[in-house]
């Protein structure tokens, strides 16, 4: 539970006791509010560090490859948490490989090569019909 609540504190914020337990049943965490970080299996981390910036109340999400160290099990836990956030309208910005899972939730994609955009537009534009030669060869490499 500090996990989650200790950011607020910091801010001088105080947590709220009840939106806390609904965030921990929707993450499928309610069980572990007790337990250490190094108790918790990567899927249960990544959910808790989900919950922590949801406690903030921020705006936007941001996620940085949220599934790159999971074992392949636990990442469409963590893609399901996402997915969910997706449709109750949350604002995120999500870097990630899972070229379905981007297909699927994003309004707007962004392809990047080297740190420069080079494609960006709806994820039927750019996953189904991409239009630039780097975007195509990337693509080329996954299943669409």
């Amino acid at each position: 539970e500090e996990n989650i609540t200790l950011p607020l504190l910091l801010d001088g914020r105080k947590p709220d006791k009840k939106r806390l337990t609904e965030m921990l049943s929707t993450l499928n965490i309610s069980d572990r509010v007790h337990h250490l970080p190094n108790q918790l299996s990567g899927g249960q981390q990544q959910r808790v560090s989900i919950a922590r910036a949801l406690a903030l109340n921020p705006k936007i999400l941001f996620f940085d490859e949220p599934t790159s160290a999971l074992d392949p099990e636990l990442t469409g836990e963590i893609l399901k948490v996402i997915r969910d956030l997706a449709q109750e309208h949350m604002t995120m910005v999500i870097v990630t490989h899972e070229i379905s899972f981007a297909r699927d939730v994003a309004d707007h994609i962004i392809f990047m090569d080297g740190g420069v955009i080079v494609e960006e537009g709806t994820p039927e534009e750019v996953i189904n019909n991409p239009q630039n030669e780097r975007t195509q060869a990337f693509l080329g490499r996954f299943e669409k």
